[in-house]
């Protein structure tokens, strides 16, 4: 089989790329509908607190009301709105799952670049990351949540270990292949100090697998919150999370099943909206992935 001859590209400019990927970007329905979704939970769990909603009343003589003009999505077993507690656990979510995202991806890049660049703390640094990850992760987590007790700090904590060696060892194949590049090898050769070549040469061209890592690393954290919270072992019962609202709709399904059906489809929802978010920056940042037209005829 013959092959065609390849030949480098020209050098493009930064403000020409720039502007392609400004260009793809308006051009994205998926990103912009992950967008406004969850640009919708963020104001939710912002605003709503401002209306005066208060997940912690109860009103033992309105008890498993169906969504109405006065409750909107109804009340639990014990009277409490399904609105608020809603609201509220919006806010749980979203902020472990920021915390998790920003905590495994400042430690995963960190390692990922030194254990990528650095042969001797390579060696040393994946051994310890596949010691971690040969645990499953939601075991790991109910055995520090379990010592350590129930918390915010403890649950990012929790969550955030089994996530790290993931997003370390990927950031690690990006930076051996981009080592062995002629523009690294130049500067080095140049005399140029460690740590600009990392911070100039090695994160930018890293920078787009790590973005859609980050992404799947956020929408995993709030599943993962809200299996915790939904078996016990997350945040405790009397912060409203959608995990604990779910453990509690789950005894009066037939009865109510509002109750634990509004949490899940704002779990579902939320969390596609960040993994649409994350599949469209992919396609902008490597165009070879996204699929045509004609790829999705060919597909069917």
């Amino acid at each position: 089989m013959s092959r065609v001859a390849s030949f480098p590209a020209p050098p493009v400019s930064r403000a020409f790329a720039r502007s392609r990927l400004r260009g793809r970007r308006r051009r994205s329905p998926v990103l912009a509908a992950g967008g406004v979704i969850l640009l919708a939970f963020v104001v939710m769990a912002l605003a709503g607190p401002l209306f005066g909603l208060d997940p912690s009343h109860i009103d033992p003589l309105g008890r498993l009301k169906p969504p109405s003009g006065q409750d909107w999505l109804g009340t639990d077993h014990v009277g409490r709105s399904v609105l608020a507690r809603t609201v509220w656990g919006a806010q749980v979510s979203l902020a472990v799952g920021a915390l998790v995202m920003l905590v495994t991806t400042v430690t995963g890049v960190l390692l990922g670049v030194l254990a990528g660049y650095f042969r001797a703390f390579d060696s040393v640094t994946m051994r310890v990351m596949d010691a971690v990850m040969a645990i499953p992760a939601i075991l790991l987590a109910i055995a520090l949540v379990s010592l350590i007790g129930a918390g915010t700090f403890v649950l990012v904590v929790a969550i955030s270990l089994p996530e790290i060696p993931r997003m370390a060892r990927m950031v690690r194949a990006s930076v051996l292949v981009l080592r062995d590049q002629p523009f690294v090898e130049a500067a080095i050769t140049n005399g140029g100090k460690t740590h600009n070549i990392l911070i100039r040469h090695i994160l930018p061209g890293g920078a787009g697998p790590i973005l859609v890592q980050a992404t799947y690393v956020f929408a995993s954290a709030m599943i993962l919150e809200a299996i915790l919270s939904f078996l016990g072992a997350g945040t405790p019962p009397d912060v409203p999370s959608w995990g604990n609202m779910m453990a509690e709709g789950r005894l009066y399904l037939q009865l109510a099943p509002w109750v634990l059906a509004v949490p899940g489809v704002c779990l579902a929802l939320l969390v596609l909206s960040v993994n649409l978010m994350g599949d469209a920056w992919r396609d902008m940042l490597d165009p070879s992935l996204a699929r045509t037209p004609s790829d999705q005829e060919r597909g069917r």
